[in-house]
């Protein structure tokens, strides 16, 4: 059980009740007898992707103890950046735990592997990285960061804005790499935007050297980079290190301070689509998440620090708004902890419109388990060390 917080965060605490008194009004719901409803996040604490799976436990330990009248059970276990981990500690939560949901994981991967067990389990599961939704394979999955393909056509309009025409693309060799160079292709098909390199590399390798020469031979005017947390900085020190001159992007997957510290100088001039949370500050007044972004960046901000991995932590708060929207229609048909439960919230998840979250403002259904539209997606810049919004 989440243990309470300092009066000095109650503001995101505040955040999530009015999230929640306002789904209960919607829906006419009046809590009778409070029931317990069991959570379980699995999230990389260790591994590769502690650089994300971290910040989004701190974003956790934001949440209420209570949504809609119920007693939230959260549980968190660390994968290791592991997706055999992942769908142990996943069927532990459905088997041992009884969970109502399931949350996780950080890595593409390992959320997939989440997504195997939500879907055998019938358990409703939020992804905290942008997993691929197969057609009757992830029917209860449902993702909360932005999508690959909302990102790719970000990023796609920017480049066809700035006149590129050769393109050279190095991404981690996993699913999150694979569904970049995809999303990428398909958005700059009949463009005048080609790619000319295609380059991979591990999460956990140390030189990218050979891949980069490759690149940098092709003589492509600008080099998207999919990765994420700490590994995105790699191959962009080293086309810094060999003086490329061209425009490199990132993916979304690098919006975070460790990004920004580790690549250094290199990173000055990059490119990347990223969610509004990033830059609470410089959103323009009329961005429907401009007061959540706020409350919420000051919650986070004041109990971890400037320098606190937010983008990620902010998943964990849309997880909050999201449940606190669908909680109501799912208690007035069903016990927690049962079968009925879950299939209930799933439809309720599914049927959440206008949800506004830091990320963006969600719109699921049963076609559309991503639920963000282009308001979830900002391009920025790397400008003197910090982020700075292209307008």
């Amino acid at each position: 059980m989440i243990g309470q917080q300092a009066p000095r965060f109650d503001r995101c605490r505040r955040l999530a009740l009015s999230l929640t008194i306002a789904g209960a009004a919607a829906a006419g719901f009046a809590a009778t007898a409070q029931a317990q409803v069991t959570v379980g996040a699995s999230l990389s604490l260790t591994g590769p992707g502690s650089a994300l799976g971290i910040p989004m436990k701190q974003g956790l330990e934001l949440w209420p103890t209570e949504i809609a009248g119920q007693k939230i059970n959260l549980i968190i276990l660390d994968d290791a950046s592991d997706p055999s981990q992942a769908t142990r500690n996943a069927r532990k939560f459905s088997t041992e735990n009884k969970a109502d949901l399931l949350l996780g994981s950080n890595l593409t991967p390992s959320g997939m592997a989440v997504s195997n067990v939500a879907q055998e389990t019938q358990t409703p599961h939020m992804a905290f990285a942008p997993i691929p939704l197969a057609p009757g394979k992830s029917a209860f999955s449902f993702v909360v960061p932005q999508s690959v393909s909302l990102m790719a056509k970000a990023t796609a309009k920017d480049m066809l804005t700035r006149k590129i025409r050769k393109l050279g693309f190095i991404g981690f060799s996993d699913p999150w790499g694979e569904q970049w160079l995809a999303a990428l292709t398909k958005e700059l098909e009949g463009s005048d935007v080609k790619i000319v390199a295609n380059e991979k590399y591990g999460r956990s390798d140390t030189s990218v050297t050979g891949q980069v020469l490759k690149l940098i031979s092709a003589q492509p005017d600008a080099i998207f980079i999919a990765g994420s947390g700490t590994g995105a900085a790699l191959p962009q020190t080293a086309l810094a290190e060999r003086n490329y001159k061209g425009q490199v992007y990132q993916s979304h997957g690098a919006g975070s301070k460790d990004f920004l510290r580790i690549a250094g100088k290199a990173a000055e001039g990059a490119l990347l689509p990223i969610g509004p949370v990033l830059l609470p500050k410089q959103l323009p007044s009329d961005h429907p998440s401009k007061k959540v972004v706020n409350d919420f960046s000051q919650a986070f901000f004041g109990k971890y620090g400037p320098d606190a991995g937010i983008v990620f932590g902010a998943h964990a708060f849309d997880a909050t708004a999201i449940l606190s929207a669908a909680l109501p229609a799912a208690i007035a048909k069903a016990k927690p902890g049962t079968p009925e439960f879950r299939l209930a919230l799933r439809d309720a998840i599914e049927a959440s419109k206008n949800v506004a979250g830091t990320n963006g403002v969600y719109n699921f259904s049963k076609e559309d388990h991503y639920g963000l539209d282009e308001r979830g997606a900002i391009m920025v810049k790397v400008v003197n060390g910090d982020w700075q919004l292209v307008k």
